[in-house]
């Protein structure tokens, strides 16, 4: 019997499991093609939103001021809390002011005996200057006291008021409603002396303002599309704005827009509006960045896709359409507004065509595909695995 090495049974063994191979390869040919998600395009009536940045600000402000020189005695709110107008915030060491309005008074008292005086003499002149009685000079002089009287008494009494203003303000109160500042003086600080010091600061949060502003190419450009017919107003009167807050959160409340800037910011090129929204838990504060969405305009045949169908990189923006052979092709697309979660495609798409929406990265421009219907985010099931083949 003759001996066969080792290493030439291997080898031979090898190139069997080759030749088995190459025979599979040639008997199941290419891979089939890779599956992919598609929508199928339709033109529909969807409201145009622009979101823009803005901030928020209070609807009201009112610096609290002191009016009159003194000494504050004591700060009667709490800071931070909410105040009503005429509410009483801080007071003033009124015992100057008392004193001045007290005096007042008494000129007031005095200046009425004296009126009332030459009322009578001046009554008991008149049947006397018709019998001659008294010289016509007499008579004269006693008229003109009495309206020197008169005017001593209207001027004691505007003293009088000026002083009770004075008292008045000793008592600072709140000018509006609102939520009240910390104090920004303290007890034993001399407030008002040449000038009206500040004490506080009162906003109004609810309602509360959102400034914002957009672009004038913007606004031109959707003033030029309503003109031509191409969008419809969103709304008649009012048009309705929503926010999101800084942290990403829409906000429950639902504003109106006020205004529009009748003027462009030269150094920003942009267009300032103001919206009002309701803030009953003052959830909003003044300051605050926000972006707002505006409804602008209403396009009856626009063309709408997911948002995770548009690739944007530096040289645009582009779909993957399927064609009719079931290959791939890329198609540049213009898409600046947004409808929820889908872009508004205001070029480059006439409806009918089908969008891939998963599977990018099997599908490239040139390849065959398997395109299957799009089930949608909550429907999305993970791909399974691709079968092993067996050996």
């Amino acid at each position: 019997m003759r001996f066969v090495p080792r290493c030439t049974a291997v080898a031979v063994a090898s190139l069997t499991l080759l030749a088995a191979c190459g025979e599979k390869t040639d008997t199941h040919g290419a891979p089939p093609p890779a599956t992919v998600s598609v929508i199928t395009v339709t033109p529909a009536s969807v409201t145009l939103n622009s979101e823009l940045p803005g901030r928020t600000e209070a609807s009201r402000t009112a610096q609290v001021r002191a009016r009159t020189a003194g000494i504050v005695l004591q700060r009667v709110y709490q800071e931070g809390g909410e105040v009503k107008a005429g509410q009483v915030l801080f007071r003033i060491d009124p015992a100057q002011f008392q004193a001045s309005f007290d005096s007042a008074q008494a000129a007031v008292a005095k200046a009425e005996a004296n009126l009332a005086q030459a009322e009578l003499k001046v009554k008991r002149y008149k049947p006397l200057i018709a019998a001659q009685a008294v010289s016509q000079q007499e008579y004269d002089d006693a008229v003109t006291a009495q309206k020197q009287a008169a005017a001593d008494l209207a001027t004691t009494k505007a003293a009088r008021t000026t002083a009770n203003l004075t008292l008045g303000y000793a008592t600072v109160t709140s000018p509006i409603s609102g939520r009240v500042s910390r104090a920004l003086v303290t007890e034993g600080a001399l407030v008002g002396q040449g000038e009206a010091t500040p004490m506080a600061t009162v906003q109004q949060l609810d309602p509360i303002y959102v400034t914002i502003t957009q672009s004038s190419t913007e606004v031109l450009k959707l003033q030029r599309a309503l003109a031509e017919g191409k969008l419809k107003r969103a709304g008649k009167d009012q048009v309705r704005v929503t926010l999101v807050t800084e942290d990403g959160q829409a906000y429950p409340q639902a504003g109106k827009l006020l205004f529009s800037d009748v003027s462009v910011d030269e150094s920003t090129g942009t267009v300032s509006m103001r919206a009002e929204f309701p803030n009953p838990n003052r959830v909003l504060l003044p300051g605050m960045y926000v972006r707002a969405r505006l409804e602008q305009g209403v396009s009856d045949a626009a063309i709408t896709v997911p948002q995770q169908a548009i690739v944007r990189t530096n040289e645009g923006s582009t779909v993957l359409i399927v064609g009719a052979d079931n290959k791939v092709v890329s198609q540049p697309v213009t898409a600046n507004a947004n409808d929820g979660n889908n872009w508004v495609v205001s070029a480059g798409l006439k409806g009918g065509e089908r969008i891939v929406v998963e599977g990018f990265q099997k599908a490239k421009p040139g390849a065959t595909v398997n395109p299957q219907p799009w089930k949608g985010p909550a429907s999305a099931a993970p791909a399974a695995p691709a079968p092993v083949a067996a050996k």
